[in-house]
C-alpha cells in the first residue's frame, strides 16, 4: 500500500506539472497508470476524478491569480463541460470505455499535426463564439468523464489548433476543468446511490494509489500557472502539438498490445 501511495504520489507531480504548463494530460496519465496497475476503467476514472477534484481547484486557482483566465471562455466552457461530462460518468457505469478508444487516438494525432501547422505558420488568433465553445465543451466533458481524461486533449488541442492563445486557452481549460469534474464526482454518487453502478463498492480498494494522486498533483499545481504566464505561444504551441502526439501514439500502442 505504502508502494502504491509513492508510485501515485510521483504520477501526481509530474501529471498535474504537465497539465497545468500545457492544458492537458492529467487525466490521461494517471487513467492510464490506473489502467496498467489492473484497475477496472469505470474506477480508473473515478478515482482520477476523485483526484482531479483537488488539483484541478489549486491548479484553476493558480492559473486566475496569473491571469491566465478569459473568463467568457471560462464559463462557456465550465457550464457545456459540467453537461456532458454529467451525461458521460452515466454512460460510463453502463457500458465499457474502451469502445471509443480509437476515435481519440484518431482525433488527438490530427489535432496535434493542426496545432504543429498553425504554429510553425503562426496563424492569427480567432475570437471565439459561444456557438462553437458550448458543443466543444459537452464532448470534452462527456469524452473526460468516460475515458478518465481527455478534457484537456479534447478542449485544448481544438480550441489552439483554432487559433487561441495557448496562454489563455490553457488558462481557462484548466479552471473550468474544476466545474466539469465536480459535476462527474456527483453523476458518480448519484450512480453508487441509487445503485445503478454495481461494482462501486470495489473504489475502495485503491485508496492509496488516489490518495498519492491526490497529494502529487497538489505539489505540483500551484507552481505550472506561472510556466503558461511567461512562455512565448511558439514555445507552447509546439510543445502541445508534441504531447499530443505522444499521446495518440501511446494509446495507439496500448490498442494493438505493442507495450
Amino acid at each position: 500500500m505504502v508502494e502504491d501511495f509513492l508510485l501515485f504520489f510521483l504520477v501526481g507531480m509530474i501529471a498535474q506539472f504537465v497539465d497545468g504548463s500545457l492544458g492537458m494530460a492529467y487525466g490521461v496519465t494517471a487513467s492510464s497508470f490506473l489502467l496498467a496497475a489492473g484497475v477496472a476503467p469505470a474506477h480508473a476514472s473515478a478515482g482520477t476524478h476523485i483526484a482531479k477534484f483537488f488539483t484541478t481547484a489549486v491548479s484553476g486557482a493558480a492559473h486566475a491569480s496569473y491571469r491566465n483566465v478569459e473568463w467568457a471562455l471560462f464559463w462557456r466552457l465550465a457550464l457545456s463541460g459540467a453537461i456532458g461530462g454529467s451525461l458521460g460518468a452515466y454512460v460510463l457505469t453502463s457500458i465499457h470505455g474502451d469502445i471509443i478508444k480509437p476515435f481519440i487516438i484518431l482525433y488527438l494525432a490530427f489535432m496535434g499535426v493542426l496545432i504543429l501547422w498553425r504554429t510553425v505558420f503562426k496563424v492569427v488568433t480567432i475570437k471565439f463564439t459561444g456557438r462553437t465553445i458550448a458543443p466543444l465543451g459537452f464532448v470534452g466533458g462527456f469524452l473526460d468523464a468516460i475515458g478518465g481524461g481527455g478534457w484537456g486533449p479534447i478542449v485544448t488541442t481544438n480550441l489552439i489548433g483554432r487559433g487561441g492563445e495557448p496562454r489563455y486557452v490553457i488558462g481557462s481549460v484548466n479552471a473550468s476543468e474544476f466545474f466539469v469534474t465536480v459535476a462527474i464526482g456527483a453523476a458518480l454518487i448519484a450512480a453508487i446511490v441509487t445503485g445503478h453502478w454495481k461494482e462501486a463498492a470495489q473504489l475502495q480498494n485503491y485508496a492509496a494509489s488516489i490518495a498519492g494522486l491526490i497529494l502529487g498533483g497538489l505539489v505540483t499545481a500551484p507552481i505550472a500557472g506561472k510556466f503558461v504566464s511567461v512562455l512565448p505561444r511558439s514555445v507552447l504551441g509546439v510543445a502541445v502539438g508534441l504531447l499530443v502526439l505522444a499521446l495518440a501514439a501511446y494509446q495507439a500502442a496500448a490498442l494493438f498490445k505493442l507495450i
